[in-house]
Parts: structure tokens; C-alpha cells; sequence
């Protein structure tokens, strides 16, 4: 039915839809923005979503996408009360909320036993990460449960602040910023209660361990154990309070964070830790591996006059043994030599001063990395299904939820950032795929006329990075596989060669003169649907190589702390089959879980951040403007008012309305598509208001 601002209730009295029971406050502005009288004028959605925005009115809709503007403060809209308010009412009933979402989702999955998912999208300080915490309390509030699936939304809930404290971090837009991505399913069972859970996670940001840009933190777990930990602790793995002495804290020059107390976010995680289910053991040995990168970090090299390398800090190393669990002397051999095969034979070479320092910035990184993927398999077995719930033969439905990082546009953009953006611009694909073309394809299957919407499909980006042998992650990986020199800058020139001419790609050389004056002559720049993105190509060979020395994994895996042993096994050492390359497994890893998505019901929250500054109340229209624009918010309005906005299968329509009508009334016995035209035409609606599909 078109959306006429008017809705037949179920007592037969036909009702403005703005004047039903709503307080004055809920009138602010429109809360559907298919509502909107100018719904092509996108200074009229930005006004609309301000106007809200100055009553803390933080969601709308469009349609049933919930816009979630970030308000920066804490708003008295998430009690248990408020849960009830929303628990089993009709979507458009009561006022938007994520609660609503959440609740039309779970019934959706209950009704139809199709798997549901919802996609949180959004750039980085919107409020992703706090949305998807708001949707799993809002599970295991509401949820039918006994004492095990109590134990199991404790479990859902408490890994999020594990996973927070590990794998996010203070960056220049956001002080909790998830540093990897986040896919969580959860599972229900035929009575539509939690049974289990398992999460995949998506490229840490390992580099942030040895480097962080100015106005930037290391990961929170760092800060939480130098604050937080008692001196008994401390003392156990030999650190001091003070996060200026370590190196790999330092970078970034922003020990401290105003918005967040590192002392009382170590007891959450603590608590967090032994609610996952993690023994006093394997969180000592997790604590003895933070304290080791930190040593680590702390490893200092000098050169000889022969320019070999040698270690000047013992202490570091005799740490590194205790908390490791590693042979020292192998360990330092280790951080200043590299092992090679070559005709059958091995050699060991010594490394340089660059080189070492490399090597230890390596190890730093894979040890942090591994244990964060140990980290997700632990808490995946303790949200794992019970097997008498899995073999029962009732079969579970299941709910996920995807909190990815946002899109992002730094001074600097690396490797990190080329791979967060390619995995939005996938994202955006299947928005597009999803919605916009699903869409207008529904009206071609049920025969109704449609007047196309133009839209901006971003294939072309997406070929471009990810297409065989010509696209940019083909390129890298030739230039990384390549024998003989390479480096970044031979990378760039292959690009170029190859990609030259391309609409969404330029580089300095390449480049028009007005161009090429902000641009660097080592940057690629890609037109992605979100805007122009520079990136520096300095490291990209590196990280996507991701390479520790084959002598450094022997070491490791020797390790007598179970959680290293498990995370370097000595098949590595053994296999001399090359691992894949990082932007390929990113690669890998995004079209499973764009299978994962494709199979499910999705059901979308798309946040807003309204300032740069985290503020409460301040609304920066040509910040709003940007993300509106790339979130694709207006031709989704467009899409949606196109054609008739809400519609029912003929089955759920009658046994909805069949009481407003006496000859529908109690029981229809003629086709079900005549009785839904006896029924509308009783009530008078014109014949433009609604269509009959098939």
C-alpha cells in the first residue's frame, strides 16, 4: 500500500498515522522519512535527521533501514521497561528504535524459519560497536531462557568486552575503535532461545603494535594491564606503571584517555575473562604474552664494525625467556640471524641493524596476532552449541550480526585502510544487490509497473581491486611473489602499467596538473563510491607479505606457554609450501562472508557520526552530508517511495484485516486475491493507493 500517511486498525476507524498516540516530543520532525514530502531535497533529509538529532531522537527510519545518528552521551532509552515496550509490537507501531529491528528480526526468524542477519555499516566513531551490544543485551533481556542459556547470554554478552580490550584501540576519530572485524552469529533453538553462538573475525590491525600515529593508543589491553594490574602482577612480568617507558606505547604520544578509566576497564576484563570461561592459568599465560611484546618492543640492537648485529639489552632477552617460555640464547640468535635453504643446504646469515629491528617488530606482531585468533577459538568453544541441543533433530535458526569497521580516510593511508575500504566497498555491493536491485526486481516478479532509480553501481571499484591477474591485489602479490628486487615503489609502477587510464584510479604521475599537486609521488589514489582515497604505498609489500623469520618460528614453537605452542605449530616449520599473502586471505575470507550474508534475511542499521570532536549535541551538516551521500541513504528513500512502500502476502493481509469487512469476516473461501480486493474496496482505498501483485 502506498504510504499515505493513514493505516486501517483493526476496530475499523481509519487513522492519520502523525496523529495517533504519540507525545509531542515523537512529533519532532518525521519518523519514517518515506513520510517526507520532499523526499528528493537531501538539505530537507539532513534537516529532518537534525531536527531529531536536537531531541535525542537518535533513530529513524527509511522504511525498515534504521538511521542511528551517534549522540555521544548516555540517553535513558535502553531499560529493561523499554525492551518490553517494543517486545512483540507490530515494526511500525511505536517509535524507531534498534530495539524494534532487534525484535522484528527475532520474530521474523521465529515466523518465516528463515536465518536472519543484521549489517551495522557506518564509519568509524557512529556507533557500530554499540549498536551490536545494544541488539545482544536486547536478546538476552528478552529471550525465553533457563540456567544454561542464562550462562550463555552472560557468555554473548562478556565477550564483548574481551574482544574490546584486545582488539580495539584509541584512534584520531574514536576512542574505542575496533581494530578488526566482527561477524557474530547467534543461534536459537526451536522455542526461540539463545543456544549458542560463534564469532569470525577479520584483519587486526597488527601494524598498530609496533606504531601508532600521534593522538593514537596502542591496543586498550596494554594500558588496562599497566594501570589496572596489581604490583604483585606487574612485578611477575617485570613491567613498570609507567606507559612512556615502553616503546611501542610511545609512538603515539597519548598514555592517557579523558572518556575512559584503563583501572576499572582491567576489572570488567578480568571478570569478562573468567565468565568466557578462561582458567587463572590461561589468563596468566595470555598476560605473560602482553607483557612479552612489550619486552619485545623494549629490545634494543647495536652494530658492530663488521655491521653485524648484536643485542644490548640482556634484560629484555631473560624476560622474554621467562614470559615466553623460549630458549633465550636461541631466541637472541634468533632476532640477529636469518636461516636459508639454498641447493639442499642451509646457511645462516647474520642480519643488519634494519633488518633485526624488522625481525623483532615481526615477531611482535605475530605473537599478538596469533594470540588474538587464539583469543576468538576460545571464546567461539564456550558459546559453541551443546551437543544434545545439536543432535536433537529440531534443527536451530540463527541471527547475525555484522560490526565492521567503517570506512576510513586518514592523513595517512596504508595497507590497514586500503583493506578496510575495499571490504565497504563489497559491503555496498551487496547493499546495492540486496535492496536497490532486489527491489525493482520484486516489482518485475509481481508484474506492477515501476519507473527505474538510478543508482551508482560500484562493481567497477570492486573489479578493480579484486579482479584475476589485473586487479590491484593480483598486482601485489605478483610483485611480493617476484624474484630479483622489488620493492613498493616497483609495485607502484606496475600499477600504473597495468591500471593507467582506469576511471578510479590515478597516481602523481598520471595525474592532471591540479591533481598532481596534492598528490605524492608514492600515493595511488582511488575513486571509491564513499569519495577519493590516498594511499601511500611505503610498507604495502611488507605487510602484505607478513613474513617471520623461519627461524624465529622454530623458536616459538618450542614455547612451553600452551597458548604459543598452539598458535605456532611446528608443521609451519616443516611445510615449505608459501602461505598465502595477507590481502589474499582478506580477500578469501570477504567472499565467505559474503556467502554467509547472501544467505540470510538482512535486516539493516546504518550509523551516522554528526561531529568529529565526539561532542554531545553538536550536528557538523557538512560531515552528515558526506556520509549520507556514500551511505546511498537517498537513493534507498528514492527506491522505497518509488513504489509502494508497505506490502503483505495476500494470506497475512487477510488474517490481519479480514474483522474490517463483513463479507471477509470470520472466513474467506473464495481466492485469496479476490478477497483482499473485496476487502480494500470496502474501505473505500482508490485504485492508485494500492496494487494487487501475483
Amino acid at each position: 500500500m502506498r504510504y499515505q500517511g493513514r493505516e486501517v486498525d483493526v476496530e475499523g476507524r481509519v487513522r492519520l498515522v502523525m496523529e495517533s498516540a504519540l507525545t509531542a516530543r515523537d512529533r519532532v520532525g518525521v519518523q519514517d522519512f518515506v513520510l517526507l514530502e520532499n523526499y528528493n531535497s537531501e538539505a530537507t533529509f539532513i534537516e529532518n535527521l537534525r531536527r531529531r538529532f536536537g531531541e535525542n531522537l537518535i533513530y529513524t527510519y527509511i522504511g525498515s533501514v534504521l538511521v542511528s545518528v551517534n549522540p555521544y552521551k548516555e540517553l535513558e532509552i535502553y531499560s529493561k521497561q523499554q525492551m518490553e515496550r517494543y517486545r512483540g509490537v507490530s515494526f511500525y507501531e511505536i517509535s524507531p528504535h534498534i530495539y524494534a529491528v532487534s525484535d522484528n528480526t527475532y520474530r521474523a526468524m521465529r515466523t518465516e524459519r528463515k536465518d536472519q542477519c543484521i549489517l551495522i555499516s557506518g564509519e568509524s566513531g557512529a556507533g557500530k560497536t554499540e549498536t551490536s551490544k545494544k541488539i545482544l543485551l536486547y536478546y538476552a533481556v528478552t529471550c525465553p531462557t533457563n540456567d544454561h542459556m542464562a550462562t550463555l547470554g552472560d557468555r554473548l554478552l562478556q565477550s564483548n568486552p574481551v574482544l574490546e580490550a584486545f582488539g580495539n584501540a584509541k584512534t584520531f576519530r574514536n576512542d574505542n575503535s575496533s581494530r578488526f572485524g566482527k561477524y557474530m552469529d547467534v543461534q536459537f533453538d526451536f522455542r526461540g532461545a539463545p543456544v549458542g553462538g560463534h564469532i569470525l573475525n577479520y584483519l587486526l590491525e597488527k601494524s598498530r603494535v609496533v606504531h601508532q600515529n600521534h593522538g593514537e593508543r596502542n591496543f586498550h589491553i596494554f594500558y588496562q594491564l599497566l594501570d589496572g594490574g596489581d604490583d604483585d602482577l606487574l612485578i611477575t612480568l617485570d613491567l613498570e606503571r609507567n606507559p612512556q617507558s615502553y616503546h611501542y606505547l610511545v609512538k603515539g604520544n597519548c598514555p592517557r584517555l579523558s572518556s575512559v578509566s584503563d583501572k576499572n576497564n582491567w576489572k570488567v576484563v578480568m571478570k569478562a575473562l573468567s565468565v568466557v570461561g578462561f582458567s587463572e592459568e590461561e589468563v596468566q599465560k595470555l598476560l605473560n604474552i602482553i607483557a612479552s611484546v612489550l619486552h619485545l618492543g623494549n629490545t634494543q640492537f647495536g652494530e658492530g664494525e663488521e655491521g653485524e648485529t648484536y643485542i644490548t639489552t640482556e634484560t629484555q632477552i631473560t624476560n622474554l625467556t621467562k614470559l615466553l617460555g623460549v630458549d633465550g640464547s636461541a631466541l637472541g640468535e634468533a632476532l640477529t640471524h636469518k636461516k636459508l635453504t639454498a641447493n639442499g643446504e642451509e646457511m645462516i646469515t647474520p642480519l643488519n641493524f634494519e633488518q633485526a629491528v624488522s625481525a623483532r617488530d615481526a615477531l611482535a606482531k605475530a605473537v599478538y596476532g596469533r594470540t588474538f585468533t587464539w583469543l576468538v577459538e576460545k571464546i567461539n568453544q564456550s558459546l559453541a552449541l551443546k551437543d544434545e541441543i545439536f543432535h536433537s533433530g529440531k534443527g536451530c535458526s540463527v541471527i547475525g550480526l555484522l560490526d565492521i569497521y567503517g570506512f576510513e580516510v586518514l592523513q595517512h593511508n596504508s595497507f590497514e585502510q586500503f583493506c578496510i575500504n575495499y571490504c565497504n566497498e563489497k559491503l555496498q555491493q551487496l547493499f546495492i544487490e540486496l535492496t536497490l536491485r532486489s527491489e525493482q526486481e520484486e516489482y518485475e516478479t509481481e508484474g506492477i509497473a515501476w519507473e527505474t532509480v538510478q543508482y551508482f553501481d560500484n562493481k567497477i571499484i570492486c573489479d578493480l581491486i579484486e579482479e584475476k591477474h589485473k586487479g590491484i591485489i593480483s598486482i601485489l602479490d605478483e610483485e611480493c611473489l617476484r624474484p630479483g628486487e622489488t620493492c613498493d615503489v616497483s609495485f607502484l609502477e606496475k600499477l600504473e602499467d597495468t591500471l593507467g587510464g582506469h576511471p578510479h584510479f590515478v597516481t602523481h604521475k598520471l595525474a592532471n596538473g591540479k591533481t598532481r599537486r596534492v598528490m605524492g609521488r608514492e600515493e595511488f589514489r582511488l575513486l571509491h563510491y564513499a569519495g577519493e582515497v590516498n594511499y601511500n604505498v611505503n610498507g604495502f609489500l611488507d605487510k602484505n607479505n607478513d613474513l617471520l623469520n623461519r627461524n624465529l618460528k622454530e623458536v616459538m614453537c618450542q614455547s612451553d606457554n600452551q597458548i604459543l605452542s598452539h598458535c605456532f605449530r611446528r608443521e609451519e616449520v616443516i611445510d615449505q609450501k608459501r602461505p598465502e599473502m595477507a590481502a589474499i586471505q582478506f580477500k578469501n575470507s570477504l567472499t565467505k562472508l559474503m556467502e554467509i550474508l547472501m544467505s540470510k534475511e538482512p535486516s539493516y542499521v546504518r550509523c551516522i557520526k554528526p561531529n568529529d570532536a565526539k561532542q554531545p549535541g553538536r550536528f557538523d551538516e557538512v560531515l552528515v552530508r558526506h556520509q549520507v551521500k556514500y551511505l546511498g541513504l537517498m537513493e534507498n528513500l528514492r527506491v522505497r517511495r518509488a513504489g509502494f512502500a508497505y506490502r503483505r502476502r495476500f494470506e497475512a493481509f487477510l488474517q490481519r484485516y479480514k474483522p474490517l469487512c463483513p463479507e471477509t469476516w470470520p472466513n474467506w473461501h473464495g481466492r485469496l486475491s479476490d478477497g483482499v480486493s473485496t476487502l480494500v474496496n470496502h474501505l473505500g482505498y482508490k485504485a492508485e493507493e494500492y496494487k494487487l501483485g501475483r
